[in-house]
């Protein structure tokens, strides 16, 4: 009796079997015959769900039914364009400044900043490759200009968060905070912090000092003379070799000069 029944089991079993199959591959068919054979296959199929002379319809197998992105292989990104390998010069644009991207949307700023992130990855990975081989990187300004777009991109994305912030806040910095006087007499930017216990019942919170006692203001003066002596001493080098730039190059002083009494 088992084991009859176990060959009943598998009879039933590989007949329903049968039948999925047989429902697959007529589900198979019909979608064959919806599809355009004549279709290319780069540009997607299309679907005669539609009659031939029906106004004013387009035709679907101008259009994608499934898009994706460009499929990329290895680490082709990190690598220059092979158009450009064992050129000494690559023709590049200039950097971006702020005020070109003022005038840009947050979206496309946030796709520029990652179209630039990439261009330096690859442009570092070049640099790299030339210090291994000995050899000079192609065109080098190429990764200066990068990088300032970068900056100037940052830039221009804390002005409109500062801005934000002081519409919704009134607060200049992200962090609120103040000017105090720290234990050496300097003043420091004091950024607040939240606590769980009111300021008076805060042990570590009351064990900072911000003032100084009356004996730093000795070494506070010396050290603002300091300060003092290093920016003359700037000024008096920059004095010198400016001297010596025109004691060395007389006809460059002679058309600085002029430039200046003909625009004044």
């Amino acid at each position: 009796m088992g084991r009859n029944a176990v060959c009943l089991r598998r009879k039933m079993a590989a007949a329903s079997l049968a039948s999925l199959c047989r429902k697959v591959s007529a589900v198979l068919k019909t979608s064959r015959s919806l599809i355009n054979p004549q279709a290319p296959a780069v540009t997607g199929f299309s679907l005669k769900l539609l009659a031939k002379n029906t106004p004013g319809v387009t035709s679907l197998h101008q259009h994608r039914i499934l898009h994706t992105t460009l499929s990329r292989k290895g680490l082709e990104e990190f690598f220059d364009d092979p158009k450009n390998w064992g050129e000494e010069k690559v023709k590049s644009g200039a950097s971006w400044t702020c005020q070109q991207l003022r005038n840009k949307s947050n979206v496309d700023l946030h796709k520029l900043w990652y179209v630039l992130l990439k261009e330096r990855n690859m442009l570092l990975t070049l640099e790299q490759e030339a210090k291994r081989q000995i050899l000079p990187m192609p065109s080098p300004e190429r990764l200066e200009k990068v990088i300032e777009s970068m900056d100037a991109l940052d830039k221009v994305v804390q002005e409109r968060e500062d801005a934000l912030r002081l519409l919704q806040t009134g607060q200049e910095k992200a962090r609120p905070g103040a000017w105090r006087k720290d234990i050496f007499g300097r003043i420091i930017w004091h950024k607040f912090k939240q606590w769980p216990i009111p300021w008076y019942l805060n042990k570590r919170y009351n064990r900072k000092r911000f003032f100084a006692m009356p004996y730093v203001e000795r070494f506070e003066r010396l050290r603002y003379e300091k300060q003092a002596r290093i920016q003359a001493r700037k000024k008096n080098l920059e004095k010198k070799k400016a001297k010596l730039l025109q004691e060395k190059f007389p006809h460059l002083s002679e058309a600085k000069k002029s430039s200046v009494v003909s625009d004044v």
